[in-house]
This record gives structure tokens, C-alpha cells and sequence, in this order.
């Protein structure tokens, strides 16, 4: 039996237009680590590290927000680490008016493709996982959310003991790696960009194309 922990972000939003702003692709990715997550303690050492060179942080790592040196430095850092990346991307576009009919609804069927893939193939009978998700949304909306991460998780019948808690990313490491990760891939498809992408490529297992099929735009 072993304890693993999955870290899961989100890149990309819920806009399903083509104004400014909105996202072409929606990239959910999870971050799975073994009990010992050596990945986490070499980011909270390059945090003291940063600190003492006299770069501390405001707050925590965030890809979209951290200068180029520091993002250098965290996947530099990363690649001394063993884990692994999952990634479901969804070109918006594509997806039938049933399924982008709300952000809650697009955003269960993501988790639903996405999960029903990596649980089975990161455990076995009778480990333990904890899915730790990176909350988004208004606090009234967050409920929905979870709900839809909680449904998910009942509808695929695993024989293993698997718990789920919403927690910022603000408030774990784990999901810095995620929001990373996530970034990473999302650059690639988003933007053409593979650089940061490069540095974790070898750390990716499965990086789907849920509506690579498709054919249809819907907007």
C-alpha cells in the first residue's frame, strides 16, 4: 500500500467567445508524486536560496507572475525531481453547447476524461491517493466546484481510498508545481511557446487532445 498525492491546476478560462481575452484552449493538468514529494522540498529550498540572495518572493511561486530568472530557476529545479504530469487539453471551440453550457458543467467534464485516465494508472488496489485541487472560482461558485471533482471521483469505481480537498495555491507547493506544469503546456498550445515546456517534457506521461477529432467549431 502507498500514499500518493495528485496536484491539480487549470490553465486557461471559461470565456466561449472570441472576444479579447478569452482563451483558445483549456488545459487541466495533474502533478502525481510519491510519498516522499522530494519535488516539494527542492522548491521550498529554492525559496531560502532565493531569500538569501536576497530575491524573496512576494508571496509564493506563480508562473504567470514571476520574473523570467526566478521561473529559470523553479523548473531548473524541478528537473532534479521525480513526478509525474498528466495533461488534458480542450480547444474550446469544440466543445458541443451541452458540454460549454457553464463553466461547471465544462469544467466536470474535463476532470471526468482527465481522471478517469491517470487514477487507475498511478495506483493499484488498496493505495491511497489525496487529490489536492487548486480552488478557483468566487467562494460561492468554489461549491460547485468541488462538487463536481467530488462527483467525478465517486463515479470512477477504483479500489482505492481516495480523498480530495480545494486548497490555494498559495498555500502548497505542490500545487506551484501544478501551476508550473500547467503553464508550461498551456504556453505550448496557447501561444506556440515550448521553451518552459522543453524543461518538464520529459516529465509528462500523457499530454491528450480530448477533441483532436473534432471538427466543428461551435463559435
Amino acid at each position: 500500500m502507498a500514499r500518493i498525492y495528485v496536484y491539480a491546476d487549470e490553465s486557461g478560462n471559461f470565456d466561449f467567445s472570441l472576444q479579447r481575452g478569452a482563451s483558445r484552449y483549456f488545459v487541466l493538468t495533474t502533478v502525481t508524486c510519491p510519498e516522499e514529494r522530494e519535488a516539494r522540498r527542492d522548491l521550498e529550498e529554492l525559496r531560502y536560496d532565493l531569500a538569501w540572495a536576497g530575491d524573496d518572493l512576494p508571496d509564493f511561486f506563480h508562473a504567470t507572475e514571476d520574473l523570467q530568472d526566478v521561473r529559470d530557476r523553479v523548473f531548473g529545479a524541478l528537473s532534479k525531481s521525480h513526478f509525474r504530469v498528466d495533461a488534458t487539453i480542450m480547444e474550446k471551440r469544440k466543445a458541443h453547447p451541452r458540454v460549454s453550457a457553464s463553466d461547471v458543467v465544462f469544467y466536470k467534464y474535463a476532470w471526468l476524461y482527465h481522471m478517469r485516465h491517470v487514477l487507475p494508472s498511478i495506483s493499484t488496489a488498496g493505495d491511497e491517493i489525496l487529490v489536492v485541487v487548486s480552488s478557483i472560482g468566487t467562494r460561492k461558485k468554489r461549491q460547485f466546484f468541488r462538487k463536481a471533482v467530488a462527483d467525478v471521483i465517486e463515479q470512477i469505481q477504483l479500489r482505492q481510498s481516495i480523498k480530495t480537498t480545494h486548497w490555494s495555491t498559495a498555500s502548497d507547493l505542490g500545487l506551484q508545481i501544478a501551476d508550473y506544469c500547467s503553464w508550461a503546456i498551456f504556453r505550448k498550445w496557447e501561444e506556440g511557446d515550448e521553451r518552459s515546456y522543453r524543461l518538464i517534457q520529459d516529465r509528462i506521461h500523457r499530454e491528450y487532445d480530448l477533441f483532436r477529432l473534432g471538427t466543428r467549431f461551435y463559435y
